[in-house]
């Protein structure tokens, strides 16, 4: 019986072992109903062309774990996830999760529901396979509606109480960054948790860079106001 047991164990695949890397970090995208086929796809898009950057690749690379774990989820009244976990470690690997966001079709839709998609990103990082040296939920919105759902500082704090930080990328219509209330309210009511930041972005072009900033910021566990933040940015050719 002792032998039919360990012909048993070692036939039987081994249990996932839990994958320990530098950041856990959540993309979480707006695809309520302000988000048209076209606004969704350009997100899409804009994220694949930002993983994909050479400099973001050597931040990931200059962690000091030499890794982070991603994963895509898009929320209107649900939530879907688009790209499950992945490992990125080079260009390669942020290839493939590039490629992986551009086909699959819309599943959330509705209107907004930000302190259930903040739960939902919690969750995501709770009941993975992945310890992560940080967690972090970036999350991204045209506006601060929550029809459905829990309160959105209700959701914030239980997010920040696990020891998750949230980042916010306000997206702004109208061009007016310095009389748009979004990012204030973002500041107040969504983010959280060390090294919490806001990084408005235009929903044009400028939308792929300050998405390239922001990754490069968050992998490198860091805001926008610091020294070293500047230095990194320069130093990488980000937003010139």
């Amino acid at each position: 019986m002792r032998y039919l047991i360990l012909a048993l164990f070692l036939a039987t695949p081994l249990a996932a072992q839990e994958i320990e890397t530098d950041l856990e970090l959540v993309l979480l995208a707006d695809a309520s109903g302000s988000i048209d086929a076209d606004e969704l796809l350009f997100q899409r898009q804009s994220y694949a062309t930002a993983i994909t950057d050479p400099a973001v690749v050597l931040a990931i690379q200059n962690t000091l774990y030499g890794s982070i774990a991603v994963t895509y989820v898009e929320w209107a009244t649900n939530q879907a996830t688009v790209v499950d976990w992945t490992v990125i470690t080079d260009m390669d690997s942020a290839t493939r999760f590039a490629a992986a966001l551009i086909g699959p079709p819309r599943q959330a839709r509705g209107r907004n529901a930000i302190g259930s998609a903040l739960l939902y990103g919690m969750a995501q990082i709770e009941n993975n396979d992945i310890r992560g040296f940080r967690r972090v939920i970036d999350f991204s919105g045209d506006s601060m509606g929550n029809t459905f759902g829990p309160p959105i500082t209700q959701a914030r704090d239980e997010v920040v109480a696990n020891n998750i930080t949230i980042n916010a990328l306000p997206i702004l219509r109208n061009g007016d960054f310095m009389g748009n209330s979004l990012p204030l309210m973002y500041e107040q009511n969504i983010i959280g948790g060390p090294n919490a930041f806001v990084m408005p972005a235009l929903s044009g072009p400028e939308f792929t860079d300050a998405v390239r900033r922001k990754l490069i910021l968050e992998i490198a566990g860091t805001t926008p106001q610091t020294e070293y933040a500047s230095l990194l940015l320069e130093g990488l050719q980000v937003g010139q």
